[in-house]
């Protein structure tokens, strides 16, 4: 396992934790809807490969929760705040699901501080006539079965016995979720229309059998994103990083290097 730290790190008035870890090109990984409190598999591969960053966003995990926070225009102000103090010049951004609609609300304002995007199945558009999940009406045993295409994952999630710090985590990263994704479900209506002005080296990727946000959104967002390419993973769910662990890695892998080249 790489070695990693845990640090607490602040901006906008807003005091987050942050896991650290490996060496090379720094990257910047924005978590989903189920938090980043731990260090997983996943993050132990990129940084093998990057100096990987994976903070707790604000209201999740051991983050504070900041009373400006309402919304994902909020996160995405926060994020330029403290990607000016964090040191890195430029970096590689990666996010996953609600992560990757905030790296959206980000790009979107500005990409001064990125060299590229990576979007894993991620939220924040809407398509008309394509139904997405409902994560906060589906039973956890539903939810957690309906992230992965391989059911032998979901039953292992199942039977982890959480601690009791753990148990409060996921209930305070669900709250939090729902108040930045109850109403509209997971996008924002405005988002859309200013997707043109990412101009970023941008890598879409996405599970075919993603049950929460279908593959017909990756394309959309494909289309939307000037110079985007779209990879669509076979036999694997909503969580590419977690089910299709060595593909993720070697396509983030290729395509930053790709940017670089």
């Amino acid at each position: 396992m790489v070695a990693y730290t845990s640090a607490r790190m602040s901006a906008a008035g807003c005091e987050i934790e942050m896991l650290s870890g490996g060496e090379g090109p720094p990257l910047l990984f924005l978590h989903g809807a189920g938090g980043a409190a731990s260090w997983m598999p996943f993050m132990d591969r990129l940084a093998e490969h990057y100096r990987l960053h994976v903070p707790s966003h604000p209201g999740y995990g051991r983050s504070e929760t900041p009373d400006w926070l309402d919304a994902m225009g909020d996160l995405a102000y926060f994020y330029l705040d403290f990607l000016e103090g964090l040191g890195e010049d430029r970096l590689h951004v990666v996010g996953n699901s609600l992560g990757g609609w905030l790296a959206l609300e980000i790009a979107v304002r500005s990409t001064a501080r990125i060299e590229t995007l990576t979007l894993v199945s991620a939220a924040g558009i809407h398509l008309a006539g394509v139904p997405k999940g409902d994560i906060f009406l589906w039973d956890e045993t539903e939810r957690v079965y309906n992230t992965f295409f391989d059911p032998s994952l979901a039953e292992a999630r199942l039977a982890k016995a959480l601690s009791d710090e753990e148990t409060e985590i996921a209930l305070r990263n669900h709250f939090m979720t729902a108040k930045l994704a109850w109403h509209p479900r997971f996008y924002n209506p405005e988002l859309q229309k200013w997707l043109h002005r990412i101009t970023v080296p941008t890598l879409i990727l996405w599970g075919a059998a993603d049950k929460i946000f279908p593959p017909a959104y990756g394309e959309a967002m494909q289309k939307l994103i000037p110079g985007s390419t779209l990879t669509v993973i076979p036999e694997c769910g909503h969580l590419p990083q977690q089910e299709k662990t060595d593909e993720f890695v070697s396509r983030v892998i290729a395509h930053t290097n790709g940017a670089a080249s």
